[in-house]
C-alpha cells in the first residue's frame, strides 16, 4: 500500500521531529507514521533501500534508526525538506511508494 497523498487530512500531526512533522499514528516501534509535509515518508512502508538518498540532487533525505521496526532497522529522513526543488525522482526511485512531494503543500 503506497503513502496517502491526503495524509495531512486524514491524519493527525502528532510530533516534531529534526525540524519537520510527523503524521500519527505514532506507537514505537512497530508504527512511526509519516515524516515531513512538503517532502513526506511513511515510516511504516519504508524499506530503506537508499534509492531515494542516492538519486535526489539537493540531499533533503538523511538516515534515521528505526530500531525493531517490522520493514527496516533505518528510515530515509526527509531532514532537509525545505531544500526540495519538485524534481520528484525520489517518488520515481521508491520502490514501495513510500514517498509523496506536493508543492502546494508546506
Amino acid at each position: 500500500m503506497a503513502i496517502d497523498p491526503q495524509f495531512h487530512e486524514n491524519r493527525e500531526k502528532v510530533d516534531d521531529h529534526e525540524g519537520h512533522d510527523v503524521w500519527g499514528p505514532v506507537e514505537e516501534p512497530e508504527q512511526l507514521g509519516i515524516h515531513g509535509t512538503h517532502v513526506a515518508v511513511d515510516f511504516d512502508i519504508c524499506i530503506a533501500d537508499g534509492a531515494c538518498l542516492e538519486d535526489c540532487p539537493v540531499d533533503v533525505f538523511e538516515w534515521v534508526d528505526s530500531p525493531d521496526h517490522p520493514e527496516s532497522e533505518q528510515k530515509a529522513d526527509p531532514a532537509n525538506e525545505a531544500q526540495c526543488i519538485d524534481c520528484m525522482l525520489c517518488v520515481d526511485v521508491c520502490p514501495v511508494d513510500a514517498i509523496d512531494v506536493d508543492a502546494g503543500r508546506a
